[in-house]
């Protein structure tokens, strides 16, 4: 389920081009607290997204079927760009992380797959974090909630 999910989301987010066509993500990984331990972190280009999934409750629909509603924490990370204050230069382009944040939203959106054994879909935004205590790099966090059915079978 999770390789699934995982491959998923980074198919989908890969479709965000910039005007050249070019991916606007440029890091994609589980997350490990890449930001907390920079200096010891393997180096990532940004704009990064890191996904971590939450802890799961699945309930039994008899058989093999299991289904859960699963929330996945994207860890989105950009650089900063400079003071957002109003009259400051870089107010503009260090804006345009939001810009990022909402059109990552709206690229997610209730998406849905299947791949035979699990399917997910009512894929939605369910909550957002904003940082506001950064240095270098910045990292919002977006949480994403949806209804995965799982088929159990034995290999």
């Amino acid at each position: 389920m999770r390789r699934f999910l995982y491959l998923s989301l980074i198919d989908r987010l890969k479709q965000m081009t910039d005007k050249t066509g070019e991916p606007v993500i440029k890091t994609f990984d589980l997350w490990n607290e890449q930001v907390e331990f920079i200096e010891q972190e393997e180096v990532f280009y940004t704009p990064a997204i890191f996904i971590e999934f939450m802890p799961v409750k699945w309930a039994n629909l008899g058989g093999a079927t299991q289904r859960a509603e699963v929330t996945i924490r994207l860890h989105i990370v950009t650089p900063w760009d400079g003071s957002s204050r109003n009259g400051s230069i870089f107010q503009r382009q260090s804006l345009e992380r939001f810009d990022l944040l909402d059109r990552i939203d709206h690229h997610l959106f209730n998406i849905m797959g299947s791949n035979g054994q699990t399917e997910f879909n009512m894929f939605r935004r369910t909550g957002s974090s904003t940082n506001h205590n950064h240095e270098e790099l910045v990292e919002d966090i977006s949480d994403y909630t949806c209804m995965v059915m799982d088929n159990i079978r034995k290999e």
